[in-house]
């Protein structure tokens, strides 16, 4: 059996683990840690995660353990400036679910156990090589043994400091931001804390600080801590310091409490050019990292990994040729680019240092954000729905490459199930069964009905538009798929 090589056990890792390991695909993810993230980390799932988690079948997990944050404020001198609301959002998960990074990893990991898989702890990739058919790989094990392995794909999840990124020799361009910040994960206390429900942006003179509610009860607060010395590193932050914070930023009236996390970090925004080399396919933090702001980051590495998850599990079936994963790296690289736009902004919008700039953008904020038009597009933005793959190609016709609503599936979400197929959409049933029974590793054998009753869609396993065109262009519908046949049919 086919068993792909994973290395990074991460959300992303776990990810895609769980997801080839669900249309089974052999799979060994290894981890150099002897343990799972134990800290908070990245902190927001975002709506579009959500729906593609009801493919892999571990929504309902999240939505137990996490938090719904309906909205977020933007604030000023004690002044509300604005109050995006996420229930803007056009997807039943229109909200911003918070939970804590070591709770989103022990999840993926138990939902990759109920497919029989693990995570192998304490095994370190230290050296591989690529062939024509395979990839050659050196792992190292905690008692300092060596091993040697073959595996037809070597996939890096394996975070910013990335091992097979290191060693495929590609450049990781981008730039780290001159500003300390501080990060702190505490109880708030008092009445003028923000809500326990939302996300509270307050816009400072001298920096923003920002509270993200945490389940149980607590928060992260993050801030600039000023430029950055590299001769005079500077202390991990105190209470005091964050209690400062408050009392300077927020205009006081609330305490900080019972620290669990203080720590300093930069922000770094770099990415790679080209995602895939050969049988070697880069990932999440491995092939992108950017600012915080929007809560993006670890988001996009899941979609990464559902994105490569059903192209290389189809690949590695014999359903489809070795080229759809060309699609891969353009699809992702797009988004990539996208997030880094997005996050950079935000953080420059935030980070304003000249009082004029501050006064201008507060006035601006306080007029846009009382535009409804505003706050939906921004939280359409911040819920990844918008994300498309237009100039994909895997997208043909008008409208393909867009999100497919999931109020029109019809069924169960595309992609869901052990078997990584295309749904077909038309409105003649019997000459849709007819075109499945011609591309059965393709399609799901049985055609739904499209909502307006006149178009044919191709949805992909991903819940995205792969054809889009009339009723009457059949030969299109045969043509798409005839090139992504492995053996054309």
């Amino acid at each position: 059996m086919t068993t792909i090589l994973i290395v990074g056990a991460g959300p992303v890792g776990l990810t895609l683990a769980a997801e080839l390991a669900r249309y089974g695909i052999g799979v060994r993810l290894i981890d150099r840690s002897p343990h799972a993230t134990e800290t908070s980390k990245a902190l927001v799932v975002w709506s579009r995660t959500l729906e593609l988690m009801d493919r892999m079948g571990c929504t309902q997990a999240f939505l137990d353990a996490g938090l719904r944050a309906p909205g977020a404020s933007i604030r000023s001198g004690g002044k509300v400036l604005g109050q995006p609301r996420f229930d803007d959002i056009a997807s039943a998960y229109n909200f911003a679910l918070m939970i804590p990074q070591r709770d989103t990893e022990r999840l993926l990991t138990a939902h990759l156990r109920s497919f029989g898989a693990a995570v192998e702890r304490q095994v370190e990739l230290i050296g591989f090589t690529q062939a024509d058919h395979q990839v050659e790989a050196r792992l190292r094990h905690a008692d300092g043994r060596e091993e040697r392995v073959a595996t037809p794909w070597l996939i890096g999840c394996d975070g910013a400091h990335s091992t097979v990124r290191h060693g495929l020799g590609v450049a990781f361009g981008g730039a780290t931001q001159g500003d300390d910040w501080l990060l702190a994960d505490v109880r708030l206390e008092g009445e003028e804390a923000p809500p326990p429900d939302e996300i509270a942006t307050y816009l400072h003179r001298d920096g923003p600080f920002v509270v993200f509610p945490i389940p149980g009860g607590r928060a992260r607060v993050v801030a600039t801590r000023g430029r950055t010395d590299p001769a005079h590193p500077r202390p991990d932050p105190t209470l005091a310091d964050v209690q400062a914070l408050v009392d300077q930023r927020a205009g006081g009236g609330f305490r900080v409490a019972d620290p669990v996390w203080l720590t300093n970090f930069r922000i770094n925004e770099r990415k790679v050019d080209e995602y895939r080399q050969g049988r070697i396919v880069l990932a999440g933090d491995a092939a992108h990292i950017h600012s915080p702001a929007g809560g993006q980051g670890m988001n996009t590495g899941m979609q990464d990994a559902i994105n490569l998850a059903w192209k290389l599990a189809m690949v590695a079936r014999g359903q489809a040729a070795v080229s759809l994963l060309d699609s891969y790296s353009p699809e992702r690289t797009a988004v990539g680019d996208m997030v880094l736009r997005n996050a950079g902004r935000l953080t420059d919008m935030a980070t304003l240092a000249h009082p004029a700039a501050q006064a201008a953008r507060n006035l601006a904020l306080r007029f846009l954000l009382g535009l409804h038009a505003v706050r939906e597009r921004m939280a359409t933005t911040m819920s990844e729905i918008e994300i498309a793959y237009a100039g994909s190609p895997l997208s043909r016709g008008p409208g393909a490459g867009a999100r497919w609503d999931p109020r029109h599936d019809a069924g169960p979400p595309p992609g869901s199930g052990r078997e990584p197929r295309f749904v077909l959409y038309a409105a003649d049933a019997a000459r849709g069964a007819a075109l499945a029974a011609r591309f059965p590793a393709l399609l799901e054998p049985e055609p739904r009905t499209p909502p307006d009753g006149r178009s044919l869609v191709i949805v992909r396993p991903d819940g995205y538009v792969g054809l889009s065109v009339t009723e009457a262009a059949w030969n299109e519908a045969e043509r798409y798929l005839h090139a992504l046949a492995a053996v054309p049919g």
